[in-house]
């Protein structure tokens, strides 16, 4: 309730009198933003009822009365959804499971060769990727670590804590404002998970930019997108970025592509090339632990293993 209070009065701060069509009359305002009393007026709900709601005393807010608010305070689909989600109390939603991609899936990252794709999970962990998704964005660590149920990568923790994000992401800036959005998004979907909010409470504490953006409480899905990459072995790419969600909860598989015919297609080509040299004089693959029940290919995790060996590639131009 705590986290509703701080997202309607960061909601509120945003707006001006002029905004909803209401007059200032030339007096000086002691807030930023709309009074408490204005949102209520415009939200056809008494003062007394919005400051609670506000001030997290209640914890039931009609549908109505929530589409009431989104209205006045001008919410997108994505923040009216997390509002009613804040809302809910959390007894009695499930506690969330650990995450596995299905055979299948991995099965089409590995079809999807020629470009990168990968699958993250609620909490941006790296459930699969291909070798061209891990060649692009994570190529300083092994390439079976998604594998590893207690070391899977971590996206957010990755590109807003490793000095490696600032030099690969040409708009780094960009970059972690995203993952602010999508996290705030997810913990209001996902309240009860304890690693969940335990990243967030370690990148607030480890970045600075990281607590300030959380602190604006921005929601925003991943949507498709293009990217423009620096890489240390190819140089400059610009990307078209596809985020879709899997009937999984929670999963999102991201597929990466290049104009046909452009440099950056060029240099998406050189890379995998690289990477595919680099698969064949490496150290072999850490063998997969088997899964619950016996079989391969069925979401075990492998133990932790050694670091890739870099290859060495032509000076970038």
């Amino acid at each position: 309730m705590t986290e509703l209070g701080d997202f309607l009065r960061s909601r509120r701060a945003q707006l001006t009198p002029e905004d909803v069509g209401l007059s200032r009359y030339g007096e000086r305002r002691r807030v930023p933003g709309l009074r408490r009393e204005e949102i209520a007026q415009l939200a056809g709900v008494s003062v007394t009822y919005y400051t609670r709601l506000e001030q997290g005393q209640s914890r039931n807010a009609s549908d109505a009365v929530l589409d009431a608010l989104a209205r006045v305070l001008r919410l997108t689909d994505e923040e009216t959804a997390y509002l009613h989600g804040l809302t809910r109390p959390a007894a009695g939603r499930r506690a969330s499971r650990p995450e596995h991609v299905r055979p299948s899936i991995r099965l089409l990252l590995d079809e999807l060769s020629s470009m990168p794709a990968l699958v993250i999970g609620r909490r941006n962990d790296v459930l699969a990727w291909n070798r061209l998704g891990h060649a692009l964005l994570c190529s300083h660590l092994p390439v079976d670590a998604p594998q590893r149920c207690h070391g899977r990568p971590n996206l957010a923790r990755e590109f807003v804590l490793e000095a490696h994000a600032r030099d690969l992401f040409v708009d780094w800036r960009r970059k972690v404002d995203d993952v602010v959005a999508y996290l705030r998004l997810s913990s209001g979907t996902h309240p009860d998970d304890t690693k969940l909010n335990a990243l967030i409470g370690e990148l607030c504490v480890k970045s600075e930019l990281f607590a300030t953006l959380w602190a604006r409480h921005p929601v925003r899905d991943c949507t498709n997108t293009i990217r423009e990459f620096r890489h240390p072995l190819v140089g400059r790419l610009t990307l078209f970025e596809e985020v879709m969600r899997l009937p999984d909860a929670g999963q999102r598989m991201v597929v990466m592509t290049a104009e046909p015919g452009s440099a950056s297609a060029e240099n998406l080509q050189l890379l995998a090339s690289l990477d595919l040299t680099a698969a064949a004089a490496g150290p072999q693959r850490v063998p997969a632990d088997p899964a619950p029940g016996g079989g391969p290919g069925t979401g075990g995790c492998a133990p932790r293993g050694g670091r890739r060996e870099p290859v060495a590639a032509r000076p970038v131009r």
